[in-house]
């Protein structure tokens, strides 16, 4: 905050914030016939799409005071903006201009009164912003003079040129070391940061410090007007052995010298390929690491400490980046050829490579090898450092004083606290992956004396780049697509394909330490109608050719903090706009698809994750010429989209390094960490899943065989090949048996240890091995004779054909195991369970060639009225395919004894018993679906961790425990009594939204950008949350019956009892459900679809009829009264038609939140709107005439049904691509 007074006495606070599209009308009203003078006709949104900084000004109730613009070229088109330096240098040579420390203002508009006031503000705040900045330019036309402490310069006779410096605003802090008499300006410093200190070494702890300064320990401040601001203390002894044994060190050598004696390489008896990796535990900013460590030195050669005294920092970096270079470090610069190498071994152990999706397996008795540093300490590390708030953009000007200090030492360290929050300083480091068994409770974070070195360019590469290009990418997977890239580049200017293209080189001291490859974007089309990218940029102000395809991106690990300037620069140079990176899900045998098209960027990071966008499922044949052009409607690419553009080269992301922990990879902990990482302005470093088979979607079965479960329609594959979660999130491979909550870590596998800040539990329930009676049916026993021993829990030996089936790794061993043991051909399948996966079970395998006569279908006593299914017309017509098959259905069996009590290691047969006669049956492979419940690890470690378990985990409607680190949600909980719900839980709501939802409670905790949560009112807090989407259950059911249930989340009711009702509303029912043309949907009270279910032959577009769900049934076309009218005879046809695709459309729940916000704001001053005009008919208006006609003739008479028609035209118009089988005025 900061107060203006205008020249009148008045006065105003103010505070700057980054410019809004929503900001655009008031800039535009402050636009004065000057500001046109000054920087000509602008078109402000086009502007704003380009700029790389844009700050706007308001006072404390948020009006727009004035709005600062600023580009990395000049404006007039006085420069190219490739080629302005040479220019502007001509203009002064003792202005050391570069495009890492200038930026051009392009426009500036304030309120007349304050404009002087406002323009000093904003540059002070782009000074702040921007801590490599240096020089501000404007440039204006030369017969204009300005008043101010710019320095002027003369361009031509046309234009003349104005430089704001640094210095005049935020200079940079002067360092000196530290004296006693510093403590009084310091103490206030630390005291507001933290009181620890003082309480632990007493009041005068800063002055001891200060006193006690020696050759290894040394104390400096940074001053401001004779003040300390700050105060930084280091020391030269560093604990090598502890950090050796902890952090991965190769990329810098081990932090020392290089020795002789060094042993970098494992013996050739223990070299496995990639294990190194697969030991680290990385965090997901750096959790692709290539395969191959470099195996040349890092650090620079030992150099004699007197040849560096009265050097600078800067002299010094500059003289050993030579040597750094030369070692080839490209240790960060991940492949994302290792991105996807999954270990074929042991399925069991699903030795998933780490470098792929920083996965952990847990094999035993594995020595992995680490390198062994013989040479000296090569690093120093800070201890102590505060400052300032007001100052602390300029922290890094501690840097160049204290590497002076200790000549011999090239890295700098810090060591933090997992949960503090990142500040400026430790922005410019590079953080250290730890190893898998690292349990210090901090971050460690390295600088390179050469990452002081300002002299970075980025410029197009020639020919004579080769040499330091190949020598900077040795060590990479792919340095021979690079390389090809590289050569195409200088020989061509164009791929083979003739796509355009362009190489860039990062050069510093001379010297290659960066290469980026970009081609032109050829998808534009595709990329925009499937992907949410209009999230991040307005697309009509982008022209085809602005669009990149960034394919390489390898930066030198000691100039990592220059990676976001290195993306600026290719923008300006290359003229384009917009970057984008795909990362491919694996290996494809299509160009398009392999990912082997590309090296997986080092600055995936300073990239932001794009959405995908849902499609619609299009009948083809039916719009015929309508039909969306091929670019559009082509089959997916899947790909997960990251991408980057001019606004977002100087905004930084928030990095969160909590240490989240998310246990299960169940549909509401795919959905909790989907919305995490696409938080595109949070960076979470620290993001951990545990899991027993990893992350899904593997594509481990073919088509038909992936249906032996029934389908949530949460996530399929595609979805997780979009979101590609192994780029952010680590993995551990393994089962969480134990949970240390004082020490705040998992133990997963009874071995590894994982520690959390935040522990998050989402394993739901799984089918569990059936425990048998024991009951001997010989003796003619019946159920009613037999103690319940459903609640036992089964501690014998599972048999080898014993399967329960959870997840597609589960059904791959199942199938597996059919195919190698001649089940098909001759064996005995028993199904035992009364749940829709018996059913989908029953029918892959009848698709996989089983006789129907050699299936079982065993259904256990039901614990409810209610079936599975719901639904009798469906129930009766899977019964029947069931019968035409030959499968024999024994229903109320309890299971009694495997081979006849006898081992049951294989089963050959099995017993059970019924409430009239036992009966036995042979069995060469049994499928339990008998019952979900938690499993029993999951329980102990939960129960031996004093959570509070009832059946299930004890959770509040916040999702917590009752402990406050550790949160769960899904099928896994129950809501506390004291909410007097038991009836009600996470299962009767749909999963993606319990976990976006948790993913909702977690960021008030990260994000600062969110308000405030207030609390709720005392009587408020004791109701639990009510979730409004839909539950979905879908599957192939026995008679090849494709089958889909959607409803609204409810406590489970037979169906015949809902339509008993007296405000149940309606059905529409169309065909037959043994046809298998049976749809149907119900309509609730208020006309709003609220079930629809379907059972067809044919397989139709599930995705389409998801989103019918919740919708007014007027807006599907009046579709009771057509029903009413016996227009309607197939509604499967009748969602097929042209009509209804806007229905389907992703972006059509904001056109009904738009026309909603029409008829609910006032318009017009002497009307009411809508919304009001509705609600005084029943209390004010007495009317003559019918309420909806008077409502209808009010909308037309008024100025409501224009910009309704308007903006539902807008909305067909801007979305086109995907709806031209639309008409609009236009196009008539």
């Amino acid at each position: 905050m900061s107060i203006l007074t205008s020249p009148r006495g008045k006065v105003e606070v103010v505070h700057c914030r980054r410019t809004e599209s929503q900001d655009v009308y008031c800039i535009k009203n402050l636009i004065r016939q000057f500001t046109q003078k000054l920087f000509g006709q602008l078109n402000i949104i086009y502007l704003l799409e380009k700029a790389n900084l844009a700050i706007t000004l308001c006072n404390d109730k948020e009006e727009i005071m004035a709005q600062a613009t600023f580009l990395d070229y000049p404006n007039w088109n006085v420069a190219k903006q490739d080629d302005w330096v040479s220019v502007f240098r001509e203009l002064d040579s003792e202005i050391p201009c570069t495009p890492l420390n200038t930026l051009f203002m392009h426009l500036f508009v304030a309120v007349n009164e304050y404009s002087v006031g406002c323009c000093k503000e904003i540059i002070r705040t782009v000074f702040k912003a921007v801590p490599e900045l240096h020089f501000i330019f404007l440039i204006v036309p030369s017969y204009i003079s300005l008043v101010g402490d710019m320095t002027s310069l003369t361009y031509d006779e046309d234009f003349a040129v104005h430089v704001c410096h640094r210095h005049n605003h935020y200079p940079q802090l002067h360092i000196r070391k530290a004296r006693v008499e510093d403590h009084d300006d310091l103490m206030p410093i630390f005291m507001h940061h933290n009181t620890f200190l003082k309480a632990t070494y007493g009041d005068y702890f800063l002055a001891e410090l200060i006193e006690a300064q020696d050759e290894e320990n040394h104390a400096v401040v940074c001053e401001v007007e004779g003040v300390a601001v700050g105060f930084m203390s280091v020391c030269s002894r560093v604990n090598m052995q502890l950090l050796h044994e902890c952090f991965d060190l190769g990329p810098f050598h081990g932090l020392c010298t290089p020795h002789p004696d060094d042993v970098l390489e494992p013996p050739q008896e223990l070299s496995v390929p990639g294990s190194q990796d697969a030991e680290r535990r990385s965090s997901s900013q750096d959790s692709q690491k290539i395969v191959e460590e470099p195996q040349e030195p890092v650090s620079p050669e030992a150099r004699e400490s007197e040849n560096n005294q009265g050097k600078t920092a800067e002299e010094a970096a500059t003289e050993e980046l030579s040597s750094i270079v030369q070692s080839g470090n490209t240790s960060e610069m991940e492949d994302l050829e290792n991105l996807h190498q999954v270990s074929t071994e042991d399925d069991t152990n699903h030795c998933v490579s780490a470098m792929s999706s920083a996965s952990i397996s847990l094999p035993k008795e594995i020595k992995y090898f680490r390198p062994i540093y013989m040479g000296a300490s090569s690093a120093f590390c800070i201890q102590l450092f505060c400052i300032d708030e007001k100052y602390e953009a300029r922290s890094l000007d501690f840097m160049n004083f204290v590497f002076g200090l200790f000549p011999d030492k090239n890295f700098c360290l810090i060591s933090l606290p997992h949960l503090t929050p990142e500040f400026v300083l430790i922005q410019n480091f590079v953080k250290i992956v730890p190893f898998n068994n690292c349990t210090l409770e901090q971050d460690l974070y390295v600088f390179h004396r050469a990452g002081l070195l300002k002299t970075i360019n980025i410029r197009l590469a020639n020919l004579s780049d080769t040499p330091g290009v190949e020598n900077l990418v040795s060590t990479l997977m792919v340095n021979k697509r690079i390389l090809e890239d590289l050569k195409h580049y200088n020989e061509a200017r164009r791929d083979p394909d003739g796509t355009p293209l362009q190489a860039f080189v990062a050069d510093v001291a001379e010297q290659i330490v960066g290469i980026a490859v970009i081609r032109n974007e050829m998808d534009v089309e595709y990329i925009r109608s499937h992907y949410n990218i209009e999230d991040f940029i307005y697309f009509n102000h982008h022209q085809r050719e602005e669009h990149g395809h960034l394919y390489h991106f390898a930066l030198n690990p000691i100039f990592r903090h220059y990676a976001r300037f290195f993306l600026k620069e290719i923008l300006r140079l290359g003229y384009k706009s917009c970057l984008y990176y795909p990362i491919y899900p694996e290996s494809r045998e299509s160009k398009f698809q392999s990912s082997y098209a590309h090296s997986l960027t080092s600055a995936l990071h300073y990239l932001v994750p794009v959405r995908p966008r849902r499609q619609i499922v299009y009948p083809l044949e039916k719009l015929g010429i309508n039909a969306p052009s091929k670019a559009v409607s082509k089959a997916p690419l899947s790909y997960a989209l990251n991408h980057t553009n001019r606004k977002l080269t100087l905004e930084p992301k928030i990095t969160v390094n909590a240490r989240i922990v998310v246990v299960g990879a169940s549909s509401v902990g795919l959905s909790f960490l989907e919305t995490l990482v696409f938080c595109s302005h949070l960076k979470f470093s620290n993001l951990t899943l545990i899991s027993t088979h990893g992350l899904p979607g593997k594509k481990l079965l073919g088509t038909e065989q992936r249906k032996f479960l029934a389908c949530d329609h949460c996530f399929n594959d595609k979805d997780h090949a979009l979101m590609s979660l192994c780029s952010w999130v680590n993995v551990v491979v393994g089962r969480m048996t134990a949970i240390d909550r004082a020490a705040k870590r998992v133990v997963v596998s009874q071995e590894e240890i994982v520690l959390y800040d935040h522990l998050i539990l989402c394993t739901g329930q799984q089918y569990q091995v059936p425990c048998p009676t024991g009951a001997d049916i010989s003796q003619l026993l019946t159920n009613r004779e037999i103690p319940n021993s459903s609640k036992q829990r089964y501690t014998g030996k599972v048999p080898c054909n014993h399967f329960t089936l959870n997840d597609e790794e589960d059904c791959l061993k199942a199938l597996t195991w059919i195919r190698n043991n001649s089940i098909i051909i001759e064996g005995n399948v028993i199904v035992y369970g009364d749940t829709i996966d018996t059913y989908t079970t029953v029918e892959v395998l009848l698709n996989l060639g089983m006789k129907g006569s050699s299936i079982y279908l065993v259904q256990p006593p039901p614990t409810s009225t209610i079936t599975c299914i719901n639904n009798y017309s469906v129930e009766s017509a899977v019964e029947d395919a069931l019968r035409a098959a030959g499968v024999t259905i024994y229903q109320e069996a309890l299971l009694a004894q495997w081979n006849d009590g006898q081992n049951p290691d294989p089963i050959h047969s099995a017993s059970f018993t019924t409430p009239t006669k036992p009966f036995k049956l042979p069995c060469s492979l049994f499928f339990s679906f008998f019952e979900k419940s938690v499993d029993y690890e999951t329980f102990k470690a939960i129960n031996d961790a004093c959570l509070v378990y009832d059946g299930r985990l004890v959770i509040d409607v916040n999702f917590q425990t009752n402990d406050v680190a550790i949160r769960a949600a899904g099928s896994l909980t129950k809501f506390s009594n004291r909410y007097y719900s038991n009836e009600w839980s996470h299962s009767s709501f749909s999963s993606k939204e319990i976990g976006f939802q948790l993913a909702a409670a977690m960021l008030n905790l990260f994000d600062p950008t969110l308000e405030p949560v207030t609390e709720p009112p005392a009587d408020l807090d004791r109701l639990i949350p009510m979730y409004k989407g839909a539950k979905i259950q879908g599957g192939v059911l026995p008679g090849s019956y494709h089958y889909l249930h959607i409803t609204k989340p409810a406590i489970q009711t037979s169906l015949k009892v809902q339509m008993a009702q007296p405000d149940f509303g309606s059905e529409i029912v169309t065909g037959n459900a043994k046809d298998g043309t049976y749809f149907r949907i119900h309509i609730n009270k208020y006309k709003m679809v609220e079930t629809i279910t379907c059972l067809s032959k044919e397989p139709f577009p599930s995705s389409n009829y998801i989103r019918l769900f919740g919708q007014h049934e007027q807006v599907l076309n009046n579709l009771c009264a057509r029903y009413e009218d016996k227009l309607i005879t197939d509604l499967y046809s009748y969602f097929t038609e042209p009509w209804c695709m806007a229905l389907f459309h992703d972006r059509f729940i904001d056109l009904r939140k738009e026309l909603r916000q029409i008829l609910t704001s006032k318009e017009e001053e002497e009307h009411p709107s809508m919304e009001q005009l509705a609600r005084q008919i029943d209390d004010e208006i007495n009317l003559n005439e019918n309420p909806r006609k008077y409502l209808r003739r009010v909308f037309q008479e008024t100025i409501y049904k224009t910009l309704v028609e308007k903006s539902i035209l807008d909305y067909l118009h801007y979305n086109h691509y995907h709806l031209p089988m639309y008409a609009w005025p236009d196009i008539i």
